[in-house]
């Protein structure tokens, strides 16, 4: 009897572990197939199978396997004529359901704290709000700039790192008020400003170097939404001296980083991961 529950209790064992590779297999086959809804997502046309296949890493026959499915399910689709595949509705219902869910500023108060702790400078959120830029979030370092910056605060569209950001990014339409309004104290002219803006996009971020407050540096880099749009500005300012002002060093790199990830959050895709 002692012999049987024995073999008994290894079979459990056998089967339960069974269980659980087939359980592993499952879930690999599901990262593995996703590849191909990865390669279809960041494709702007519909795609051939052996391209596909190709993009995904895998054999044509293995892609097919998993593409019939994603037919099924809806999350892929294909060209009746053509044979080409794409992304499905039931995908864009997902992509729809997340972007409904997501606080861009939720998500940048998170980010912005990591990186605050991991730079140690200043940082903060910037939103258009009615009056212009705005200020929406601000965490300062252990050694704060003396930047006289609260809440709310609107920002200069000419002479700070977030206004520029915002002038350059944003439709004409709607900075135009302010900029008039700006340039109605200045001796600059429009002509004068578009050089600033085209530098901005050039570079893909903004930069001001004691220009608003003396000794303090910062830069301002772009979070865009799904649709492409500017959705917010991250924020980075310090002392000088103690704030890198390089295009390319620690903290511009740190803070495009930041922006990459938290635009491709916000849908938004460039074609790069």
């Amino acid at each position: 009897m002692q012999s049987t529950q024995v073999t008994d209790d290894e079979d459990n064992l056998d089967a339960h572990d069974t269980a659980e590779e087939k359980t592993r297999s499952g879930i690999q086959s599901i990262e593995v197939g996703f590849r191909l809804l990865d390669v279809l997502t960041n494709e702007p046309r519909a795609m051939m199978l052996r391209d596909l296949a190709q993009r995904a890493g895998m054999s044509p026959a293995k892609a097919h396997r998993y593409l019939v499915s994603f037919l099924r399910l809806g999350v892929a689709s294909q060209d009746p004529v053509s044979g080409r595949y794409e992304l499905g509705g039931f995908a864009l219902q997902m992509g729809l359901a997340r972007l409904a869910r997501v606080d861009g500023v939720r998500l940048a108060r998170i980010a912005l704290a990591e990186l605050r702790d991991r730079l140690d400078q200043t940082v903060g959120i910037a939103v258009w709000g009615n009056q212009g830029p705005t200020v929406v979030h601000w965490m300062e370092s252990s050694h704060p700039a003396k930047a006289s910056l609260k809440l709310g605060d609107v920002m200069p569209l000419l002479s700070s790192a977030t206004g520029l950001l915002f002038a350059a990014y944003l439709p004409r339409s709607k900075t135009q008020p302010m900029l008039d309004r700006e340039l109605a104290t200045t001796k600059q002219t429009i002509a004068d400003v578009e050089p600033l803006l085209a530098e901005v996009r050039e570079h893909g971020a903004a930069r001001v170097e004691g220009m608003l407050l003396p000794t303090i540096h910062a830069f301002c880099t772009p979070v865009f939404d799904s649709t492409g749009e500017l959705a917010l500005g991250l924020i980075a300012l310090g002392h000088e001296g103690m704030f890198d002002t390089r295009w390319g060093g620690e903290i511009d790199s740190a803070l495009r980083e930041c922006a990459r990830g938290l635009s491709y959050e916000l849908g938004h895709t460039t074609g790069e991961r």
